[in-house]
């Protein structure tokens, strides 16, 4: 079962790059990060479709938004300086209260 969070961790990641690419494409209009953010997603599914054969879908895909959530937030700050203001952090807060309490039922 860790090897499996492991892979949902992975595809976390890949979707986190995915979000990335997907803003640097600028509405699909550069083709190369519009390349790369259609490869990432499907990565991202495809890693996750394996986590899903062992780990509870709700765990798993809750997990995944949470992390891709948090990751895109923390990318979009370092590369394009967004910020998120106080409820967004609420909203975060929120999303890793609701992915703990799923883990509990594991």
């Amino acid at each position: 079962m860790n090897w499996a969070l492991g892979l949902v961790a992975f595809a976390a990641i890949l979707d986190i790059f995915a979000n990335l690419f997907l803003k640097k494409s600028n509405a699909f209009t550069h083709k190369g990060y519009t390349i790369a953010c259609i490869m990432m997603v499907w990565a991202a599914f495809t890693a996750l479709t394996f986590a899903v054969e062992i780990l509870p879908l709700s765990v798993a895909y809750s997990t995944w938004g949470a992390i891709g959530i948090i990751g895109t937030a923390v990318g979009g700050y370092i590369f394009f300086k967004e910020r998120i203001g106080m409820i967004g952090y609420v909203g975060i807060a929120i999303v890793l209260c609701a992915v703990i309490l799923l883990h509990v039922e594991v």
